[in-house]
């Protein structure tokens, strides 16, 4: 069985305020002309179809005529949604739908959607799991004990009962990362805090195959066959030196998978180019690559430049996002160094209960109360005991 695995569309989502629907457009026919070259039995949309909970008129035109096009192809689609997105508003009609072949997988019920799909080797069971959070697994679960997103996949996994010893594909948007792999972020996804949304890929090796969502570059979480196929289009300036596509996985019989990646072309790249504006500008320079593609552009002069955006941009009509690297910056960086070193200097004289303090200041906006304070030192004195 073969299918499509592509994620993160981010439909409706404008970068710097330049809107991508033509780019989006111009990735869905580069899709759909896939789909009549490799034809799959399916494709999987692993969440983050939406940029936002309530997607503009314009992207769920879009979007529209995407789902109209692929149920024209007689394919099956399984989707599911991301943080991003609006679970109910996703599932709209989803029970209509199934006839179409379109198993649309907005909302969490306490345990992933189950779909078969049968080839020449039998069943294949595809598992929807949405994104979750820890506090929505807690309210499903009852009396189970759900402190983390660990303890949330594993929980809405065990709710599952998967049989393991058939051919299983989970499609989920999560962040799973394996210990000792950094993997590669991007500015344009949510980032929380200390990595506290990450879910140990431990917890899904033993799928045959898993399509995932969240992260923006293509990557494995650790093993190959957890996959994140990576947004088909660039969307922030951490993404420019990527190459972007959608995978087409082959699922032979079990134990038996291979994957291959299909390159997807923008109508104009994102990229930067760094130097004096004079030699920018100059035409011998402009035309070495597209003028359209959306730049970030670093100067490099000392001195001062009257309405560098509109010079710019009369040569570069799709400037991003405008930079300076000189003596001056390079002193400010300097400056924000010596700061930081000072303030790490101050941060080490400090106790543990007064880093916590400052913690708590910092995310709560005001200081700990009493009982607050005491329940900290009790749990200080018993760590330390322990």
């Amino acid at each position: 069985m073969k299918f499509l695995h592509l994620s993160d569309l981010h439909i409706g989502k404008s970068v710097n305020g330049f809107s991508m629907i033509a780019e989006q457009e111009n990735a869905f026919r580069q899709i759909l002309g896939y789909i009549t070259t490799e034809s799959p039995t399916a494709v999987i949309i692993a969440g983050d179809i939406y940029d936002r909970a309530i997607p503009s008129v314009e992207a769920v035109r879009l979007f529209d005529d995407f789902l109209t096009e692929l149920a024209h192809e007689e394919i099956a689609v399984l989707l599911i949604s991301g943080n991003h997105d609006s679970p109910e508003r996703l599932g709209y009609a989803s029970r209509l739908l199934l006839d179409k072949q379109l198993h649309l997988c907005g909302s969490f019920a306490g345990s992933p959607r189950k779909v078969i799909l049968t080839d020449e080797h039998g069943e294949v069971n595809f598992w929807l799991l949405p994104f979750i959070k820890p506090t929505s697994m807690r309210v499903l679960s009852g009396e189970q004990e759900i402190e983390s997103y660990d303890d949330a996949i594993a929980a809405a996994l065990g709710a599952a009962n998967v049989d393991y010893t058939a051919r299983n594909v989970l499609v989920s948007h999560q962040f799973y990362t394996k210990a000792g792999i950094s993997p590669i972020r991007s500015e344009s996804e949510l980032n929380p805090i200390g990595g506290l949304d990450a879910v140990d890929a431990g917890i899904i090796e033993r799928f045959d195959y898993a399509a995932l969502g969240h992260l923006h570059g293509r990557q494995s979480a650790g093993e190959e066959h957890i996959h994140y196929c990576g947004s088909p289009i660039k969307y922030s300036f951490s993404e420019w030196k990527q190459k972007k596509s959608i995978t087409l996985v082959a699922l032979g019989e079990k134990g038996n998978l291979s994957t291959k990646t299909l390159p997807l072309t923008p109508l104009h790249d994102m990229r930067e180019i760094k130097g004096e504006i004079d030699k920018l500008m100059r035409d011998e320079v402009a035309c070495l690559a597209d003028k359209e593609d959306y730049l970030r552009v670093v100067l490099t002069d000392e001195e001062e430049i009257i309405d560098p955006i509109g010079k710019l941009r009369s040569v570069y009509p799709n400037m991003m996002s405008l930079g300076f690297e000189n003596s001056r910056t390079k002193s400010r960086a300097n400056t924000d160094m010596d700061a930081i070193m000072i303030a790490s200097e101050a941060v080490e004289k400090l106790s543990i209960y007064e880093l916590f303090g400052e913690f708590f200041l910092e995310t709560q906006g005001s200081t700990m109360s009493e009982g607050q304070s005491e329940i900290v030192r009790e749990l200080l004195e018993r760590s330390g005991e322990e």
